[in-house]
């Protein structure tokens, strides 16, 4: 059984405005009646993640497209922009249309979606470019996200902080929609993939007992765990192996403060023929240095003239707290994510500044 209890769900009045509430139980189960019953009438669905997508939010908008597909329904999956090419072996990969490249064939799918699902997210803001016609679509929502403070865009909203990854998430939606029978090997990948590169391969805090029983439940229903960490972990180009180098070399660190970080220029990144996804996890090497608790990445955007940040920690210095403070962000208590619009050498200098404001809770780490 499936715990919904941080599930809140969107009650539309005649009058076309929304109340949200938090229910009990047993309304929570009505909800899933009316999911259930929305899904055997509806036929258009379309699939959305976060811009930006990471393994999560991809892993988890394939493994929905596969489910989905099996119980007879007209998908499709809609990313804002393009998603990174260790990425690009998931099943069902090539189906995905990328907004930013085709706007006119993904509006029309939008304007005629019965329902549109939105993943990893639960801001409409995170959809990048698609918010207006995400804004104006008739659809019915669901959102499946584990970020903390959800907004209340959507018609059925499961919410839970708790969970390692929207992977899990959809996982256990799949079992309350009983089609755990209906997990197909493609589909047990895709979300293997997901909770393994949402949990940093299960090191995170949010990987539960439940976690794993999950994942032997993915395995045992198709995932090739080895081949999957192969792929994602261990398939390095020359170009981004020499930008690790890069980063490594810029690495800094702040032994007083037990803090780490790194920064990236735009010249640095083009001198390295620079791949979407190719900075993926290399704020973790700051994090992994002994006495380090506290780790940044630093990547010059200039095309968006933003620099990209990555937060991540140990114990219970809440990076998500300290990026919305500062940089304009959030996440999670261990990983998060912000911007910052000054130059790059600016944001570092408002970083190290800051950090002195937290002495006291990383020095009792």
């Amino acid at each position: 059984m499936i715990n919904f209890a941080l599930t809140k769900i969107k009650i539309q009045n005649l009058s076309k405005y929304y109340k949200i509430v938090s229910l009990p139980l047993i309304m929570i189960e009505q909800s899933i009646l009316e999911i259930t019953s929305d899904l055997s009438r509806a036929n258009k669905i379309v699939i959305v993640p976060h811009k930006g997508p990471d393994g999560d939010a991809i892993g988890s908008c394939l493994a929905l497209y596969h489910f989905l597909k099996e119980k007879g329904h007209s998908v499709q999956v809609i990313a804002p922009n393009d998603f990174p090419q260790f990425l690009k072996w998931l099943p069902g990969n090539e189906d995905i249309l990328i907004y930013e490249n085709k706007v006119e064939q993904c509006k029309k799918l939008i304007e005629e979606a019965e329902i549109v699902f939105t993943l990893d997210f639960n801001m409409l803001n995170r959809a990048g470019d698609m918010v207006d016609v995400l804004t104006a679509s008739n659809a019915s929502f669901i959102m499946i996200d584990h970020h903390p403070e959800p907004s209340d865009y959507a018609n059925h909203t499961y919410s839970d902080s708790t969970m390692s990854s929207t992977c899990q998430m959809v996982y256990k939606f799949i079992h309350k929609l009983h089609g755990l029978k209906l997990i197909t090997p493609e589909i047990a990948t895709c979300l293997y993939t997901g909770i393994m590169t949402d949990t940093g391969s299960f090191k995170y805090r949010s990987t539960t007992s439940e976690t794993h029983r999950v994942i032997a439940d993915l395995i045992d229903k198709g995932a090739d765990n080895a081949k999957i960490q192969n792929l994602i972990y261990d398939t390095f180009s020359e170009s981004r192996m020499r930008l690790l180098g890069v980063a490594l070399q810029n690495l800094k660190v702040n032994k007083e403060l037990k803090t780490a970080y790194i920064t990236l220029s735009q010249e640095e990144l083009d001198k390295n023929n620079f791949r979407k996804g190719d900075t993926e996890g290399f704020v973790n090497y700051g994090l992994s240095l002994e006495g380090v608790v506290f780790a940044a990445i630093f990547i010059e955007h200039k095309a968006e003239g933003i620099i990209k940040i990555s937060f991540r920690s140990k114990g219970t210095f809440s990076v998500n707290d300290f990026a919305r403070a500062h940089f304009n962000g959030g996440g999670h208590l261990n990983a998060a994510g912000g911007k910052s619009d000054l130059s790059l050498e600016n944001t570092e200098i408002k970083f190290n500044s800051i950090i002195h404001e937290y002495r006291e809770q990383l020095l009792s780490l």
